[in-house]
């Protein structure tokens, strides 16, 4: 399911310059050409919403390049539910996560790494 998940985020394509909404919109629209059921800013409990939960696989939109110790507190906040065994964290910019939080694992998918090389 991961792999699904990230091979269909991996060919989203943005601008350089993206409204946050715009990447939410693109990830859904990525998620369903790939057939994948979601549910958008899925409620884990009190004050911790994630941006798209895909069965038991949370992801989360991140505009530019977030602060990594409060982006990895925030994703240990999501990963404390049971009803998320991991993570994927969609940046903008590249970010440094550990591998895991509380043995979960955490995927980055950053998109200035898919921007390429930009012909005229």
């Amino acid at each position: 399911m991961i792999a699904r998940i990230v091979n269909a985020i991996a060919a989203v394509r943005m601008p350089a310059q993206p409204e946050e909404y715009d990447i939410h919109a693109a990830v859904a629209r990525a998620l369903t050409e790939a057939g994948l059921e979601y549910d958008h800013e899925y409620r884990l409990g009190p004050r911790r919403r994630i941006d798209f939960r895909v069965g038991r696989i949370g992801i989360e939109v991140k505009k530019g390049r977030p602060a990594s110790a409060q982006l990895r507190e925030q994703l240990a906040r999501y990963l404390e539910s049971d009803a998320l065994d991991a993570v994927i964290v969609v940046t903008q910019r590249v970010t440094r996560l550990p591998e895991r939080i509380d043995g979960k694992p955490v995927y980055i998918i950053s998109l200035n790494r898919l921007w390429g090389v930009a012909l005229p």
